[in-house]
């Protein structure tokens, strides 16, 4: 049994095309995060302090490790992604193929490069619609976050073993970032 929406009728060839649209994906959405950063940043230097949005000074310290933490694990399941999973072979959740990891990636990507101006948007403009757009923009990259988690734990065949397991660790660890630190707590700190 397959759910069309998660198998896209677009066939890659031999699915080696697989690593190279996750590749530009990575590329492209992944420079606009970081691009976003820059840009935001540099055009508002002074702000830095209002991006925390109400996140306690206690608690802060656990930001910095959580993104040390949550890059490593972006780096070990994109790792298993590109380099370690037969995407031919490969089945997901028992009813996708490989090519779902497309949509979660940009299910995570996008949101992420649109947090940075919608929050200075928010901040801006505050008002009770601004602050739920950025904690939906927060919410939608964790729920992607967490589909990103499941889709790894269930991914069969699993080969390299000991990728596939420091894929799922990252994942988790990028999860607590994005779902924990960010959408909870951020987002119920932020008003704008």
């Amino acid at each position: 049994m397959t759910i069309s929406a998660f198998n896209p009728p677009y066939k890659l060839k031999h699915m080696k095309n697989f690593r190279w649209l996750l590749l530009a994906i990575n590329l492209i959405a992944g420079s606009a995060v970081l691009g976003s950063y820059l840009l935001w940043l540099t055009a508002y230097p002074g702000a830095v302090d209002a991006l925390w949005g109400g996140v306690p000074g206690a608690i802060r310290p656990a930001y910095t490790a959580g993104m040390l933490l949550a890059a490593a694990g972006y780096f070990a399941f994109t790792y298993f992604l590109l380099i370690g999973i037969d995407p031919d072979k490969s089945r997901v959740l028992g009813c996708c193929d490989a090519r779902i990891f497309h949509l979660l990636y940009l299910g995570i990507l996008i949101p992420s490069a649109l947090w940075m101006p919608a929050t200075f948007w928010a901040i801006g403009n505050p008002s009770a619609f601004a602050v739920w757009i950025v904690r939906g923009i927060l919410l939608l990259a964790a729920l992607f976050s967490l589909g990103l988690l499941a889709a790894l734990i269930g991914t069969k065949p699993r080969d390299p073993a000991w990728a596939h397991a420091l894929a799922v660790v990252g994942a988790a660890c990028f999860c607590v970032q994005t779902v924990i630190l960010d959408a909870i707590v951020w987002g119920a700190a932020f008003t704008g």
